[in-house]
């Protein structure tokens, strides 16, 4: 059974955490209506509000911090340079910081449009001047109530000195300011809207109120359209699909019904009283049906796709529904209490569980019952947490890699331009990056594509490699590529020959070896011997089929698989992909799901990891074993390997096995499913990941992850996403599909990037937050390029 936290405990019950609610993103302004300073002055642009505990009990803090764009920070200290004075100041003007005391007098109130602005009395000041937050548009009334309610609980117990669950109604009354007005900020420097004449009243801090307040606050923020939306055409439901007939009811409950709208990037109120049903339809398959009083809203197969996310808080459920034409659309269901939305998450995960893995639930054992609990619940309470918490559009930077990109492989030298349009039908389809020699390698059909990686960070077209061909002269189109013996060699991947491999040397551009690895046994995938191999002249390296894992040696006469590091399964299991750690270890997933991760070839693996049912299309593993990065189509994994308990604490799970009760909990990282909404509803194209990768270099510990989905690259940080952190990624939009990318070796501020007919070197830092307005940017058009932008050769 899923578990649920009460409110009071979610918020103030976890210890080991500073922090206790956070408002992400906002403008922080200094107000002194009556001062002749100046009317209003803006603090931070970009700022993120906190509440913290203190290392004294019953004292919090408010907290204001200045939030900084990727590499932003570093680059201003550099600028500034890194004395320790320097240093001191910079903590000082990048954090402001104030006890919650009732003399603060903290209030909140909600503007006209729904804008949101939190004020407070600068004690340090001029009579009547205050500290102003506005918040950013895309926060939710409901976070905003929450946000006070914590504020005005924390004033309570540094008063009364006792622990706020004994507050009663009437206690916390008395920290409740809503009816002191808020003086707007100057209408030129702050985004904010003029205040009414008579805001709205203020949610009451009661010790029942979150569910409810929310609930009413977001009913008429719904309601309520914004002055600057007049023009625009809210998002209309779909029609509904016809209902198939159930032979199984799995769950049915009650529930208010929003819609994403597009436009005002906010969820609106459809229907103040819903059933939602989960039901069985067929063997394995399942039917999720919204029905009101007087019609059917939606019904949909209960897939992946849906991208479900339950909000705890808020006692919220989010998912993205699709319609036969393509269309996504993000729907919000809001359940009356805990225990409603509890069963409703019950029936849907099972149901949601047996359609991925066509086996009933009670079937699995105990353990393995936990680890997909836990990997659901990672999901719908930690990194769900802060649904509605949307980043406003970053400033523009400046995009290094629009001067070097490169298109198709023919050379036009007549003219002045170079026209972007593949003259043979082929696109890039595969990156090939190296560690050895600054050059990337591009698959075009049976071309490849070498770029120089330049000291600027630039790529540079350095030559083509016109005809990939078999030792007996067949031309062919690589279906997987991997560099191999200090950058030398190119080993190559034929789909119409299973059993062999090839090897390019590309000094010589040109195929010199066909190595037969078995007569029965085919190559579904390979892997270096080791993470970073490929910088050594290390000959062997991992190969596996559908159910064997082997280790190759091309210096062997005959079949180069070696038989004593053969280990053959007689299930179907499926293998789909592998990948080493700089020690050697091998993790290998596959197509149903399940992780085994391995200390050597040829022996059972040490620990195995149970299948949640997508099946898993790429693998990477940190160099020291410690995370374990797993990438399905709509998701992507990351698996902590370290044990924490026990008699293996501090071993991998490559070196011992886990304890059956104390598997790692994984982690599962995607994207919120208004984001997913509006890329399909800019792409119309549904969510596919490529394989996400760590950023790679000897020295260097995992920071970043990559991948891309349609015309999106996403990165994550890892710091981040470890702190469970709201904003965790950032994306890059094309105007083509991404086929392949991955980090410049040995930095995370670089990303190379293929596209069907170009390939770039991107910074990082123009990487932005998921907007409406960064998801919805057409990138600038690419078709034609001045001489001077293409070097040497257009590819």
């Amino acid at each position: 059974m899923f578990m649920l936290r009460n409110v009071t405990k979610y918020l103030f019950g976890d210890n080991s955490k500073e922090s206790i609610v956070e408002i992400p993103q906002g403008q922080l302004y200094l107000v002194r209506p009556l001062s002749p300073k100046g009317y209003s002055e803006l603090i931070f642009k970009d700022a993120a509000a906190t509440i913290r505990r203190t290392g004294q009990d019953y004292q919090y803090q408010l907290v204001i911090q200045r939030a900084y764009e990727e590499g932003e920070e570093e680059l201003l200290a550099e600028e500034d340079g890194e004395d320790g004075a320097a240093e001191a100041l910079s903590a000082d003007k990048d954090e402001k910081t104030f006890l919650l005391d009732q003399g603060l007098h903290f209030r909140s109130e909600i503007r006209e449009g729904g804008e949101a602005v939190f004020a407070w009395r600068d004690l340090s000041g001029d009579p009547g001047d205050l500290y102003e937050f506005v918040c950013d548009r895309s926060v939710q009334t409901g976070e905003v109530a929450t946000f006070e309610m914590v504020a005005i609980k924390c004033q309570y117990e540094r008063k009364f000195r006792r622990p706020q669950e004994s507050a009663t109604e009437r206690d916390l009354e008395q920290f409740n300011f809503t009816d002191q007005t808020i003086p707007s900020a100057s209408a030129v420097s702050s985004p904010a809207a003029k205040a009414v004449d008579s805001p709205p009243p203020k949610p009451k801090a009661v010790e029942d109120s979150i569910a409810k307040q929310t609930k009413k606050d977001m009913s008429s923020r719904s309601s309520r359209p914004r002055a600057s939306d007049k023009e625009v055409i809210p998002t209309k439901a779909p029609p509904s699909a016809s209902i198939p007939t159930a032979s199984e009811v799995l769950t049915q409950e009650r529930a208010e019904l929003h819609l994403f709208d597009f436009p005002s990037g906010s969820f609106m109120l459809q229907d103040p009283s819903v059933t939602a049903t989960v039901s069985e339809i067929e063997k394995w398959q399942y039917w999720l049906q919204i029905s009101g009083h007087d019609k059917e809203w939606l019904g949909q197969p209960v897939i992946a796709d849906i991208n479900p996310v339950f909000n705890f808080e808020y006692l919220s459920f989010i998912f993205n529904h699709y319609t036969e034409d393509g269309s996504a659309y993000s729907w919000l269901l809001r359940f009356k209490d805990q225990e409603t939305e509890e069963r409703f998450q019950e029936g849907l995960m099972r149901a949601l569980w047996e359609q991925l893995n066509e086996m009933k639930w009670t079937k699995t054992t105990d353990e393995d019952r936990q680890y997909v609990l836990d990997a659901f619940q990672d999901l719908t309470m930690e990194d769900a947490e802060d649904e509605a918490k949307e980043g406003e559009e970053e400033e523009e930077v400046e995009e290094l890699e629009d001067t070097q990109r490169a298109e198709d492989y023919d050379t036009d030298e007549s003219g002045d331009h170079v026209v972007a349009k593949p003259k043979d039908g082929d696109i890039n389809s595969q990156l090939a990056v190296g560690s050895k020699h600054d050059r990337s390698f591009v698959v075009r059909g049976s071309k490849i594509g070498v770029f120089k990686h330049t000291p600027n960070n630039n790529l540079e077209f350095s030559t083509n490699i016109s005809k990939v061909e078999t030792p007996n002269g067949k031309l062919f189109s690589p279906k997987k590529v991997m560099l191999h013996a200090e950058d030398t060699d190119m080993i190559l991947q034929n789909e119409n020959n299973p059993n062999s491999l090839y090897r390019m040397d590309l000094e010589y551009g040109k195929v010199v070896d066909e190595w037969k690895v078995h007569d029965d046994i085919t190559v579904k995938n390979f892997a270096p011997e080791k993470k970073y191999a490929q910088m050594t002249g290390e000959q062997t390296f991992l190969g596996l089929s559908h159910n064997a894992l082997y280790r190759i040696d091309p210096r062997l006469s005959g079949n180069k698989i070696v038989d004593s590091d053969l280990k053959q399964y007689t299930s179907k299991n499926a293998f789909s992909t592998a990948a080493t750690t700089e020690k050697g270890y091998i993790a290998v997933a596959s197509e149903k799901g399940d992780i085994r991760m391995f200390d050597k070839l040829g022996l059972r693996a040490k620990t195995s990891l149970p299948a949640l049912g997508d099946p898993i299309i790429g693998l990477d593993v940190a160099a020291d074993g410690r995370w374990v990065l797993a990438t399905c189509r709509t998701y992507i994994l990351l698996i902590d390997a370290m044990q924490k308990d026990g008699k293996n604490e501090g071993k991998l799970g490559f070196e011992k096995a886990f304890a059956k009760d104390s598997k790692p909990q994984p982690r599962r990282l995607t994207l919120k499913p208004s984001h997913v909404a509006q890329f399909q509803y800019e792409t119309k194209a549904p969510l596919s990941f490529t394989p996400a990768r760590f950023n790679t270099g000897v020295d260097d510990k995992e920071t970043s992850i990559i991948t891309a989905t349609g015309p999106f690259i996403v990165t994550w940080n890892m710091k981040k996403v470890l702190a469970e952190k709201a904003d965790a990624y950032t994306i890059k939009r094309y105007e083509e599909e991404v086929k392949a990318d991955d980090f410049k070796y040995g930095s995370d501020k670089n990303v190379i990037v293929a596209l069907p007919n170009e390939v770039n070197m991107v910074a990082k830092q123009s990487f932005k937050k998921p907007t409406r307005e960064s998801i919805a940017a057409t990138p600038r058009a690419s078709g034609r390029l001045r001489r001077g932008e293409v070097v040497n050769s257009p590819y």
